[in-house]
């Protein structure tokens, strides 16, 4: 097998990584993945392993169901079509996004190797963490094949949520920009919180050495790991553009353009567009736009709003925009914005922009009128604590491979 310039966990195991070949020839194995879980040339991550010899006995699918048809908290019926059982690992009630002792029975070790997109909301990792204890308390080992964090390595941004503000949205307390790869997190959940798993990271390679953090963003074509994440632009904005899940304006779900989106029946497109620049972010423009989403919030109505473009990714700091961006709109009309009550990741007892920001303090500060530029400033406190944290369980030197 030819091994491509930036060589997945998936590329490298197939290329006869020498430790996790070890580990997984004449073992019975589990597979948690999805749709987006595809070799460099595109093949699916059981059909590879199946064709290079390993004993592949069952699939695990994340939200959105293996196959990633299913919309978001969408619980996923069982039966998904393949030729080997498909588990899914979520539903309608908190303790389904576990495997139950019987999923587990007769496996030997359970491979995780899901996609990520850098942001503490996205559920995959979080997947992988619970999968991760579940094993840890039947002894099995979990081999995670590493893949890229689309928004790179480097840039840390976002407080730490408080304890008791933790979900599905963050299962354990890091901040919404990570800069870390789905192994790392592994790795970082595994001994900073005491998963006790035996767990065995299979690393991403650049040609015939290993990857730089430089390089963890990836270069290859972008598969989209879940229905509303179709872009590597999706990603770009979605640290920030989640928050808006947490309000009653639509997040461009129903459109082509989710996360990039965002606005209500209620707002002018200029009015805005204008508010949302007069904020001179750095690395985004707000362009005035119009839409009507096909379904999810205000379907079939025509909503003023804006796109975000983003002109500058390395300046461009999506969490703080976004934070910005929802003050600036709801101060546009304050009377119809709202933030979501209903339950939001298996929380119904505080609203869902408080698990989104990790803290009540955003959403009090909006609704008070206050300003955030001391609350935002605090973040580099928080980050400066994570990234040290971070730091032994990361993967991938800051500098460029030899």
């Amino acid at each position: 097998m030819t091994v491509p310039v930036l060589a997945t966990g998936l590329d490298a195991l197939l290329a006869e990584d020498e430790r996790a070949g070890r580990a997984l020839r004449g073992k019975r194995i589990g597979l948690l993945a999805n749709a987006a879980s595809v070799t460099s040339g595109f093949v699916p991550a059981p059909r590879a392993l199946l064709g290079a010899g390993y004993d592949v006995r069952v699939l695990f699918g994340p939200e959105h169901g293996f196959w990633g048809a299913a919309q978001d908290m969408e619980a996923v019926a069982p039966g998904e079509p393949s030729r080997l059982p498909v588990v899914s690992l979520y539903g309608s009630r908190f303790e389904e996004l576990s495997p139950r002792p019987g999923d587990l029975e007769g496996l030997d070790v359970v491979v995780s190797d899901l996609p990520d997109v850098g942001s503490r909301y996205y559920t995959f990792v979080w997947t992988t963490a619970l999968m991760m204890k579940a094993c840890a308390a039947r002894g099995i080992p979990v081999v995670v094949l590493d893949r890229p964090n689309p928004l790179g390595g480097e840039i840390v941004e976002g407080n730490l949520p408080e304890e008791k503000l933790l979900s599905f949205v963050g299962l354990y307390p890091v901040p919404v920009r990570h800069g870390m790869t789905p192994g790392e997190l592994a790795r970082f959940v595994n001994a900073e919180h005491a998963l006790g798993c035996d767990l065995t990271v299979v690393p991403m390679t650049s040609g015939a050495g290993p990857a730089s953090r430089a390089e963890l963003a990836g270069s290859g074509a972008w598969v989209l790991p879940s229905p509303n994440m179709p872009a590597p632009e999706t990603a770009r904005v979605y640290p920030g553009a989640c928050l808006v899940e947490g309000t009653n304006l639509s997040e461009g779900r129903g459109t082509t353009k989710p996360f990039e989106l965002v606005g209500a029946p209620w707002l002018d497109a200029d009015e805005a567009a204008d508010a949302a620049n007069a904020l001179c972010l750095k690395g985004v423009v707000f362009r005035p736009h119009v839409f009507r989403p096909t379904f999810q919030k205000h379907a079939g109505r025509t909503c003023g709003g804006v796109q975000a473009h983003v002109t500058d990714r390395d300046a461009f700091r999506p969490f703080e925009a976004y934070l910005r961006l929802l003050k600036v709109l709801h101060d546009l009309d304050p009377d119809r914005f709202r933030w979501r009550t209903e339950t939001y990741e298996y929380r119904d007892d505080v609203p869902a922009i408080d698990l989104l920001a990790g803290t009540p303090t955003y959403r009090r500060l909006v609704s008070e009128g206050a300003s955030l530029d001391s609350w935002i400033f605090g973040f580099r406190a928080d980050e400066a604590r994570f990234a040290e944290q971070r730091r032994p369980h990361l993967l991938y030197s800051t500098s460029s491979p030899s």
